[in-house]
């Protein structure tokens, strides 16, 4: 059995898990004078170490060579933006998981307005630290996604999960 030699956080359960801050660096601005779209990539990958962190599995999980954590596929939309300066909280849920994967989604809202800027879709799936292959999920991880899964079932599901990208034809 892996155990995680490393304290852990106190779980927060608050769905949706809403811990997440940061704000619109310069260097984050294109010519359009907005952020460029991969830094929105960035800030909700930022995002996913908060969660990781939440779930035992953030840097000393690969720091100590317990594990790692690859993301498998992600999709963002981009429905507002935001320029230097903006503060950004991007809040997420757990949509589903098993014993070695969870889906998730973020939602970038600005963060002194509240508006939504981008949403960002993913799973992420554990590794062995060792054989850099999938591989079940430390008991405790698994058991911090269980009760995060639980509080996050109560939530509507996000009309954009799911998505698929193509051209509507009329």
């Amino acid at each position: 059995m892996v155990t995680l030699p490393y304290p852990l956080v106190d779980l927060d359960l608050a769905a949706p898990l809403d811990r997440h801050r940061a704000t619109v660096l310069p260097e984050w601005i294109d010519w359009n004078g907005h952020m460029n779209v991969g830094f929105y990539v960035v800030a909700f990958d930022k995002a996913t170490d908060t969660l990781c962190t939440q779930l035992g599995v953030g840097w000393e999980y690969t720091r100590e060579k317990v594990g790692m954590t690859f993301v498998l596929e992600a999709h963002v939309t981009y429905d507002r933006e935001v320029r230097e300066g903006d503060p950004l909280r991007i809040t997420t849920q757990v949509l589903d998981y098993d014993t070695k994967r969870v889906h998730y989604f973020h939602t970038m809202h600005h963060g002194s307005d509240g508006w939504v800027a981008a949403t960002n879709e993913l799973i992420l799936m554990n590794i062995d630290y060792e054989t850099r292959r999938s591989a079940p999920w430390p008991p405790e991880t698994y058991r911090r996604l269980e009760l995060m899964a639980a509080a996050h079932a109560t939530l509507p599901r996000p009309d954009k999960a799911g998505r698929t990208i193509a051209i509507k034809r009329r």
